[in-house]
């Protein structure tokens, strides 16, 4: 069974359901998609995504804002640590730094990530990281405000060997998602090979990214099991034991509370 373990389950697109929730997330149950986390960009749209996802077995979440929503909604250690005390919660982020397409936000952005770091300290919760040309001052704010005995995950990665390797001496685990099977992604497809399978997890981050041969389309959970089969095939192992491996390591991560 696989684990989708970052989706933005509010923002997925319903039409081919009719609007029906209920219906995608059969969908992806019958692809044996068995869990989900949905995961928050920021506590303006916190409560509908609550709302929409809460009281589902399958479905995790997590709260946070997201660094290119920082400077819309300034969240605090506080907000963040009242939040997570919600059953369903079982992580904090999204969170991190994106310097790509914001560099006169760094500030804020900053201050969010270590706001989440600090939550993180103060609740058990590991963090979801979402980092775009910020290698050191993420790593750097990491080692600085975070617990190694806590950690987290580096979602939807695309950034260097060197990079993976640090994060995981952080205690860090990596998430891959459909880009890894985007042709263009040959680079990162050598990461793969070089991340130990026990500290890989696998995502869509839907409605983005859909993964070959979906491209084109609106991004889903069900569509996991292609993430994995690209690293089953990069690996070496047959899909099955990427999912079982996966799911393992999500389990330890969001729930060893």
């Amino acid at each position: 069974m696989f684990i989708d373990s970052h989706c933005h389950l509010d923002k997925v697109d319903l039409t081919p359901y009719n609007g029906d929730f209920e219906a995608m997330l059969a969908a992806a149950h019958d692809r044996d998609v068995s869990r989900m986390l949905c995961v928050s960009i920021d506590l303006e749209q916190f409560e509908r995504m609550y709302q929409l996802a809460a009281g589902r077995d399958q479905v995790d979440m997590s709260v946070g804002v997201h660094p290119l929503h920082a400077h819309e909604t300034p969240v605090t250690t506080q907000q963040l640590v009242e939040l997570a005390q919600r059953p369903e919660i079982v992580a904090l982020g999204e969170t991190g730094l994106d310097y790509y397409y914001q560099t006169d936000t760094v500030d804020v952005q900053q201050a969010g990530f270590i706001a989440h770091l600090q939550a993180s300290c103060a609740t058990g919760l590991p963090v979801i990281v979402h980092t775009r040309d910020a290698r050191q001052d993420t790593l750097d704010i990491i080692r600085e405000h975070g617990d190694p005995a806590v950690a987290g995950v580096l979602h939807c990665f695309t950034e260097s060997r060197e990079m993976a390797e640090q994060a995981l001496a952080l205690g860090y685990y990596i998430s891959f998602s459909g880009i890894i099977t985007f042709r263009n992604a040959e680079s990162l497809r050598e990461v793969v090979k070089q991340v130990p399978m026990e500290r890989i997890l696998i995502e869509t981050d839907s409605p983005y990214l859909a993964p070959a041969p979906y491209r084109g389309k609106k991004n889903e959970p069900q569509y996991v099991p292609e993430v994995a089969q690209m690293i089953a095939d990069l690996k070496g192992l047959t899909v099955a034991e990427v999912a079982r491996i996966s799911a393992d390591n999500y389990n330890r991560l969001f729930y060893r509370r």
